[in-house]
């Protein structure tokens, strides 16, 4: 788990909890509106706070032999950067934290809060120290879900199976990907996708075979419209990955060295490790101790629009289950909302009382050559339309970066917003071919209302994606809609 947590002190200590990506947005927005405050953050990993998504993507692009090190990779852009948010240099040592005269940040690592007294104000941690805070923020993320037939199934299985989540999983991933002969990857969402991508490029240069199974028909079958679902299958087979669709582990077992996956349908698999993405079970251990609702249907602690659980405690990131003014109650589990929901809840600690009206986005790449961006609700279930273009040599994710400049590709760095948008003046024929989904825009309906935008190929538009769902009309001609984002122009 990325237990963290994020206190925030100023006339005493306050500290909290959070996912490093949610903390670290946290104690730099309060730092920016209280330069004096005292802020800790602790959580289990060794690590201070850094980013995920490289973790699955840029990081197995990298031609340098010891990223598992540096864990610094180039950007689709070129431009060189590291996973971590800040270096050691910009912390604050936790002992010093109480008497440094102008505040700072403090990064307690490889230590757990395992209760939570909210009268008292303080939480105990697994080795007994006790903290007092003043303010609390939870960003305990989640745990990987694992497969229960895999759990089932012995030590000889679990200890060739990896859990996806953290810096010491990608370190273990790079090995094992170097000295076993066929992984394969269970689950077909954004991260087994990602994964099968990065493995499948360097099984190119090596004898690895790599499998993704999944329930599904086809790759991000839950998210997708079934059209481009199989289309996303097919990329995904190119980049040299054996894809099995409709596949339902029925039982795992070890024998003569390999690792046999069998089948509902009968298939059998055998494979040399396993790497189960099926997913997050959001961290609510502290909820008991802290008396803290947790949410029955998505997970997660409840909280306000504000992102409040308590009078002086706040959660954000992957923990949170929040109130969306314009799409309900919801728990997200992207960096964008995690920057995003860590920095309101950073501002709210030091008295702002904003609600959390942010359509976060999240974006996915299966390597250089397709990206996509989404918003709002996606979900292959809700009615879809879905209008596209041809792309050029301009629409991908490594020519996008080029031309923003940025590399994470999150509005919680490039921060723009869309007053208006401005149609593009070319009309033009809804798609130019009906099997080139080379770029487009698809549209996810809910009681004829958009609740759901895509970008596929297409960058730098999610301001305008934002306020069609900020507006939440109705619209007669969504083809109309789609030329808002200039995807016909060359």
């Amino acid at each position: 788990s990325d237990l963290c947590l994020l206190f925030l002190f100023r006339l005493k200590i306050s500290r909290g909890l959070h996912t490093c990506t949610a903390s670290f947005a946290a104690a730099r927005s309060i730092r920016a509106r209280d330069p004096g405050a005292k802020v800790l953050i602790v959580t289990d990993e060794p690590d201070l706070p850094y980013m995920r998504p490289p973790l699955s993507k840029e990081l197995w692009f990298s031609d340098d032999p010891s990223v598992t090190e540096t864990l610094r990779f180039k950007q689709w852009n070129g431009k060189e950067r590291s996973i971590y948010f800040q270096p050691p240099s910009f912390y604050i040592n936790p002992e010093e934290l109480d008497s440094v005269e102008n505040g700072g940040v403090a990064v307690l690592t490889g230590k757990k809060v395992v209760h939570m007294d909210v009268r008292g104000n303080k939480v105990k941690l697994d080795d007994d120290t006790e903290i007092s805070y003043d303010k609390c923020l939870i960003a305990t993320g989640g745990v990987p879900r694992n497969l229960q037939v895999i759990e089932r199934a012995g030590e000889e299985v679990m200890k060739r199976t990896t859990l996806f989540r953290k810096v010491s999983d990608f370190r273990s991933l790079d090995k094992v990907s170097r000295n076993v002969k066929s992984i394969t990857i269970i689950g077909g969402g954004f991260l087994g996708s990602e994964l099968a991508c990065a493995l499948g490029r360097r099984s190119t240069e090596s004898d690895l075979e790599v499998i993704q199974m999944f329930p599904e028909k086809g790759n991000m079958g839950k998210v997708l419209p079934e059209y481009l679902s199989n289309w996303t299958t097919e990329k995904v087979k190119k980049e040299g990955v054996k894809v099995l669709s409709e596949a339902l582990v029925k039982s795992v077992t070890y024998k003569d060295d390999k690792l046999e996956i069998h089948l509902k349908d009968g298939r059998l698999v055998k494979t040399d490790h396993i790497v189960t993405a099926v997913g997050l079970e959001p961290n609510v251990d502290l909820a008991k101790s802290g008396g803290l609702e947790v949410d029955s249907d998505f997970g997660g602690y409840r909280v306000n629009a504000e992102l409040q659980a308590r009078s002086n405690i706040w959660v954000a990131g992957d923990a949170a289950c929040f109130y969306d003014i314009r799409l309900g109650r919801r728990r997200v589990e992207h960096h964008d909302h995690a920057v995003v929901s860590g920095r309101l809840a950073g501002e709210n600690m030091t008295g702002a009382n904003k609600p959390y009206w942010h359509q976060s986005m999240f974006w996915s790449d299966l390597g250089p050559d397709v990206g996509y961006e989404a918003i709002g609700i996606v979900d292959s279930s809700l009615p879809t339309v879905g209008v596209f273009a041809k792309a050029t040599a301009k629409d991908t994710p490594k020519a996008a970066t080029e031309e923003s400049g940025t590399g994470i590709r999150s509005e919680s760095e490039t921060e723009d917003t869309a007053t208006s948008a401005v149609a593009s003046v070319t009309p033009a024929p809804v798609v130019e071919n009906k099997d080139d989904y080379g770029k487009g825009v698809i549209f996810y309906l809910r009681d004829k209302v958009v609740v759901g935008i895509i970008l596929w190929n297409v960058f730098n538009r999610m301001p305008v994606a934002r306020k069609i769902i900020k507006d939440g009309e109705e619209h007669a001609d969504l083809n109309e809609v789609a030329k808002l984002f200039n995807i016909h122009e060359d």
